[in-house]
């Protein structure tokens, strides 16, 4: 049975997404997205399931990103390995993420194997479990421990994340832990807390399906009906735990790390506001005149002015977190000779000016016309425009609302990117990591 929610015929907000938008939801809870495009024959299915390592439980951490590993191992119809096959073997790519907040699906193909690749979704989604067994868990787990070894432990500065969460968020908050999760965790953990967990989250009513591209909304609904409409819902899935704030730090924390990296180097960060919010989209393009290009204030008065940091390792960003206060994180590494103490103070000097000189209509525009490039950029291709839609259905309950954030960005004014700096940017709420050189802690 499909349930009809919403059918815009015409685009969304088109100066933010000019394509039609038409939604649907099966009646065990599937929320299906279809975005026709038929520029090409090409499309991509993308699935957003509700659960990242936010979701997890205490003693848990790590498992919503093992979950990206194991959902390639094999389903009750598809062999280990197969799905990866099928895939590439039809002329298309797929891979998967996994962040605080959600983990992500997805593949393009040739629109003619648009089945196929809801076939394959479908019997993951249904049928892992009963596939999954301690061998494929076992040597899962050696993978992330290596993925860890090879993107944390052993990379420069590669641990700067998992450090940083912790500062940011008290023990306790969903925020506070990275996906990666610890490798005790996964390690105490059997085959049937995998397959408790599973179970638990990866339901057709925790799921966004979103199809962009050369397919017709008819077409998906009646395709999703017959290979999703039978997997049963799971009722009571527990939310995450509440990540409100009250309002920025109160203390300034500092970490300070010696380790086996070539240069000092510098990260700091504050909390801001939850992705999606007017605040956070000041905080965006704060962060973009901050720290983004060649033309911004932190190159302009570190890099090439005082020339006290290295130009190809300076910037800013914000990390789109949607349920708690995000991070905004500012980073430098010094130049041959320059003391950590003195790129630290160029650093807060220059964030400090955000909030006593005004961005000026040239920088507010430089930032502007960045963010208008990048939006485009992500939605010029089905696969950023699926993902797009997914995230805004899962995180908004509106895919359209997609198309009003490039309009949030082109409003923000110097007033708004002052107010954020003077709420966001104050010494007393900031965490400060830096790394010096020498041997390993």
């Amino acid at each position: 049975m499909i349930v009809r929610v919403t059918s815009p015929t015409a685009p969304v907000a088109t100066t933010g997404y000019p394509w039609p938008i038409e939604t649907t939801r099966l009646a065990n809870g599937l929320r299906v997205v279809v975005s026709e495009d038929r520029t090409a024959p090409v499309v991509c299915v993308n699935l957003w399931y509700d659960v990242g390592s936010r979701h997890e439980p205490p003693g848990q951490t790590g498992f919503a990103h093992l979950f990206e590993h194991l959902m390639f191992e094999g389903s009750q119809h598809v062999r280990k390995t197969e799905h990866m096959k099928l895939v590439q073997g039809n002329g298309g790519s797929l891979n998967a993420t996994t962040n605080p907040d959600r983990t992500n699906y997805f593949e393009s193909m040739p629109s003619e194997h648009l089945e196929l690749a809801l076939w394959l979704e479908a019997d993951r989604m249904g049928g892992l479990v009963p596939a999954l067994t301690q061998e494929t868990l076992d040597n899962q787990r050696e993978v992330v421990k290596n993925e860890r070894r090879q993107r944390y432990d052993n990379v420069p500065y590669g641990d700067a994340w998992l450090r940083l969460l912790p500062l940011l968020y008290p023990q306790g908050h969903p925020y506070h832990h990275a996906t990666i999760g610890s490798m005790e965790d996964l390690n105490a953990a059997g085959l049937d807390t995998f397959k408790a967990f599973h179970q638990q989250y990866y339901a057709p009513n925790n799921c966004v399906l979103t199809v962009a591209g050369d397919a017709s909304p008819a077409e998906v609904f009646a395709l999703a009906e017959k290979y999703f409409g039978a997997i049963e819902p799971v009722p009571d899935i527990p939310p995450a735990p509440d990540g409100r704030l009250a309002g920025p730090a109160t203390e300034p924390v500092r970490e300070t790390v010696t380790a086996a990296v070539p240069a000092p180097r510098i990260y700091l960060s504050h909390r801001t506001y939850p992705f999606g919010s007017a605040g956070y989209d000041a905080v965006t393009v704060l962060a973009t005149v901050l720290g983004s290009g060649r033309g911004s204030r932190l190159y302009q008065r570190l890099a090439d002015g005082k020339r006290i940091a290295q130009p190809d390792y300076i910037g800013s960003y914000g990390v789109d977190l949607a349920h708690a206060p995000a991070p905004l994180i500012v980073t430098a590494t010094a130049k041959d000779g320059v003391p950590v103490e003195t790129l630290e103070d160029g650093l807060s000097e220059v964030m400090q000016s955000l909030i006593d000189e005004p961005v000026t209509d040239e920088e507010l525009n430089r930032a502007k016309a960045m963010l208008t490039t990048s939006w485009w950029r992500q939605v010029s291709t089905v696969g950023g425009r699926a993902d797009t839609l997914g995230r805004y259905a899962t995180q908004f309950g509106d895919p359209a609302s997609a198309g009003r954030r490039l309009p949030a960005w082109q409003a923000v004014s110097a007033a708004d990117i002052a107010e954020a700096a003077a709420h966001t940017l104050q010494k007393e709420s900031r965490v400060t990591l830096t790394y010096l050189p020498g041997e390993n802690e």
